[in-house]
């Protein structure tokens, strides 16, 4: 089974999916370490980490699908790459599509933000016309070569639109060919209980501390609420940013490193979740037979 047919089945499945957003490999080990069956790519969160800015359009497409790809190769699990507002117009769109089928990804994140778009949480989101937003997802359909590749088509409908501008939009993204209506910036249960129930087919939400998601919502709710799917794209790179803060804070204080035990994963662990017991063992197969020989003088 391909990594698409797989996300797609666990999409498609009674239970819900649950996928934190990885900004590199190392977060991406970590969630897959953890027990996550598939991620989802923060575009957010790469644009953070890359390049020390905010979710507005800064990345192109070409460095995405590489940051994609990495991600991709670092894990066995199912990867969803964020093709923000397909970089352009349906043409674009065509060729994102394309670009993170290459790169590995099992399916895509599609917005009908205007470009530059924003974080779904912040207010002042604005959307491209029905027609346009409908036409990039039917050219994302068409683009694609494996028919699993999962095409999550999100709308940030619900603050210009209201919850019928959601329905009307989500309901023609999947006769367009979407796979998944990633429903942004739900505020309350009411919310995602009346998504669910006017869009004729899977509905994708996600939970972002500190933004606009509904406080203490459990995912045992979310499943009986009847979401397919809810991504945590903020929670991984919070927490590291949060843990380098204490910890930066705390040497300053503390006048060393010595007592930082609680915050830190043990360094021979770290080597191992990069992969280094791999490379120990390459080395022993490959260069300790060398060590003995002594070396060759060519014949002239």
């Amino acid at each position: 089974m391909s990594r698409a047919a797989k996300l797609k089945e666990l999409i498609l499945s009674r239970e819900l999916l649950v996928m934190p957003g990885a900004f590199d490999p190392v977060s991406a080990k970590l969630a897959e370490q953890a027990g996550f069956t598939a991620l989802q790519c923060t575009g957010a969160g790469i644009c953070g980490v890359h390049l020390g800015r905010p979710d507005y359009s800064m990345v192109s497409m070409d460095d995405m699908a590489a940051c994609t790809a990495r991600i991709v190769d670092a894990v066995s699990v199912p990867v969803m790459g964020d093709g923000d507002t397909g970089f352009g117009n349906a043409v674009n769109t065509h060729y994102t599509v394309r670009a993170f089928e290459r790169a590995g990804a099992a399916g895509v994140n599609l917005e009908d933000q205007v470009v530059p778009k924003r974080c779904g949480h912040l207010d002042g989101k604005q959307l491209v016309d029905l027609d346009e937003a409908t036409a990039k997802i039917r050219a994302a359909a068409d683009a694609r070569h494996d028919p699993d590749f999962v095409i999550n088509a999100r709308t940030d409908a619900l603050a210009p639109e209201g919850m019928a501008g959601v329905i009307r939009r989500g309901n023609a993204y999947l006769a367009a060919g979407a796979t998944m209506v990633f429903v942004e910036g739900v505020t309350s249960r009411e919310e995602i209980r009346a998504a669910v129930r006017g869009i004729r087919g899977p509905v994708a939400v996600n939970v972002i501390e500190g933004g606009k998601s509904p406080q203490r919502l459990t995912f045992t709710e979310l499943q009986e609420l009847g979401v397919a799917r809810v991504s945590l794209p903020a929670v991984l790179l919070l927490a590291a940013m949060g843990g380098m803060r204490t910890a930066l804070r705390r040497i300053r204080e503390d006048d060393g490193t010595a007592d930082l035990g609680d915050l830190l994963v043990p360094f021979r662990e770290a080597h191992d979740l990069m992969g280094m017991r791999e490379v120990e063992e390459l080395e022993e197969r490959y260069l300790r037979p060398l060590a003995g020989t002594a070396p060759t003088t060519a014949r002239r």
